[in-house]
């Protein structure tokens, strides 16, 4: 009689399993922070690719120690944003999402982290004395490389991450409405930001991507639930 009663009690839904998100979300901002902080109390803000290019050759020759900082932590960052994306897909999946929505942002956050290391490991090469030294067209074209994939490249594909979180958290409820749109918005400005590639006076928007994309994701990594 009471194994029959057992059985037929309501079994709760296991809880999803995996790093904290919001952990992970935060690791990749304060590391983004760390890298231009640190880089720009080391030898000064890196000089954008629209910008001179004596200057940029200057300041590449000028700051090898600067530059290695800011490669560490790009790479360092791209870590648990990787990590993140795919976290955010187990999850989305075990709370019974079939929708799109969740692959769209794993495949968003798994290139975004990639643009992201991608950037780390071309600035590192940009470091090297035998590199940063000899100027000429390949320093600057590594320069410009650095920041297309770190910029636009890192930054349109982190659109896709929040979007792939935000737009099946609104459709299914998970997430609150409110919350949810504004990570769209989010989305749209940072996917917008590869305009920037054709009017560098839009540069503004990969700032108004990257930040705000990745603390919207700490928080996500908070209200979204870890059961049905």
């Amino acid at each position: 009689m009471t194994s029959t009663e057992n059985d037929s009690q309501p079994t709760s839904t296991p809880a999803h399993r995996g790093p904290n998100p919001a952990v992970l979300a935060g690791l990749s901002l304060l590391f983004v922070v760390a890298g231009v902080a640190l880089s720009a109390a080391t030898g000064g803000v890196i000089p954008s690719p629209f910008g001179d290019p004596a200057g940029i050759a200057a300041y590449i020759a000028g700051n090898p120690a600067a530059l290695t900082v800011s490669a560490f932590f790009q790479f360092a960052a791209a870590v648990p944003l990787a990590i993140y994306a795919a976290v955010a897909y187990s999850r989305q999946r075990h709370l019974g999402v079939s929708a799109a929505g969740p692959a769209i942002g794993l495949v968003g956050g798994i290139t975004s982290a990639a643009m992201l290391a991608a950037s780390g490991l071309v600035t590192w090469v940009l470091a090297l004395p035998a590199v940063s030294t000899a100027g000429g067209a390949v320093v600057l074209a590594l320069h410009g490389l650095m920041f297309a994939t770190g910029g636009v490249g890192a930054v349109a594909f982190l659109g896709l991450l929040v979007a792939g979180v935000a737009v099946p958290g609104l459709l299914s409820g998970r997430l609150p409405r409110t919350f949810a749109l504004v990570g769209i918005a989010i989305a749209a400005v940072a996917v917008l930001s590869t305009v920037s590639m054709l009017a560098s006076g839009l540069a503004i928007l990969l700032p108004l991507g990257r930040f705000p994309g990745l603390i919207w994701l700490i928080v996500a990594g908070v209200v979204l639930p870890r059961r049905k």
